[in-house]
């Protein structure tokens, strides 16, 4: 009887392993999203070219149209007439959060992956290598780091410039003080009211705001690059089939050629309504990430 117990315990046991993918793959993105019909995709509001708002609750860029993209071809996928795409505005400080309980399917935004974020949440293959940099008023002087003694330096909450910072702050011994904005937008706010004396961000995030802000020509990015990081859109753990299907549309995209013109139109050229122009044209590490697509952290890219 013993035996009998412990085989039905072998073949119970064996039943809910072989369960487990099918398990997986019933509450997976893709399954929710056919059963919706709908997908939400997390934006940002001044996210440089990446992601921001043209306002009436609507959203454009470089990240937001690769997603928009990529959700078509999930459509596709899943032989659906019909998808209707919602936009959920998130911050750096809760868009982990949020992809993580569901409410955000898809993050479109302009989030650093790194080796930490990685063990929360997954990143298809980058799309976007940013350098961090710093903006200053033009006529503040400031062209270094170690010209930030005793001033005042602005930064996003939430985000790794935070961390980049402290690490600088600690090897150098310049001496500065920090002030947050709870946005990217907020945060340049800072340096144009003058209360702040530079703002250390992502360089696409503050060329696109200096680009968008009343006297450009009164600031510029100045200093040496602080990190160099993969930007990514982000989306679930533990859920490889929706991850395959959003890398495949990224892939495709490179591969057609699609994705260099994509970023020309949110980078090189004029952008609606305003017809300001970011000027930033691809840079060779983005040029590498898109020839050779992967997922790697930042930290891979700091060991070259």
């Amino acid at each position: 009887m013993k035996n009998i117990a412990v085989l039905k315990g072998l073949t119970f046991a064996a039943s809910l392993c072989a369960a487990l993918p099918a398990l997986a793959q019933d509450s997976g993105t893709l399954k929710k999203i056919k059963d919706s019909g709908s997908a939400t995709m997390g934006v940002r509001e001044s996210s440089g070219g990446l992601s921001f708002t043209v306002g009436d609750g609507k959203f454009a860029g470089f990240h937001v149209e690769l997603c928009q993209r990529a959700l078509a071809d999930v459509q596709k996928q899943l032989g659906m007439s019909k998808l209707d795409i919602k936009y959920q505005p998130v911050t750096s400080q809760n868009r982990i959060p949020l992809v993580q309980n569901g409410t955000v399917d898809i993050e479109c935004g302009s989030t650093t992956n790194n080796a930490a974020r990685q063990k929360d949440v997954a990143f298809a293959v980058t799309t976007y290598v940013e350098e961090v940099r710093i903006a200053v008023k033009a006529a503040s002087g400031i062209g270094s780091i170690a010209q930030l003694n005793g001033k005042n330096v602005a930064t996003t909450t939430g985000t790794t410039s935070v961390q980049l910072l402290r690490k600088h702050e600690r090897a150098t011994g310049v001496d500065f003080k920090e002030v947050f904005g709870k946005d990217h937008a907020d945060s340049f706010l800072l340096l144009e009211s003058g209360r702040a004396d530079a703002f250390v961000m992502d360089g696409q995030i503050l060329a696109g705001n200096i680009a968008k802000s009343k006297n450009p020509a009164d600031f510029k990015i100045v200093g040496e690059v602080l990190s160099v990081e993969p930007i990514a859109i982000m989306v679930r753990k533990d859920d490889p089939a929706f991850k395959k299907a959003v890398d495949d549309s990224l892939k495709a995209l490179i591969k057609s050629g699609e994705m260099a013109k994509i970023y020309d139109k949110w980078f090189i050229q004029p952008i609606p309504p305003a017809n300001t122009r970011i000027g930033l044209p691809a840079s060779d590490a983005t040029k590498a990430a898109w020839a050779n697509p992967n997922d790697k952290p930042m930290e891979d890219y700091a060991k070259k």
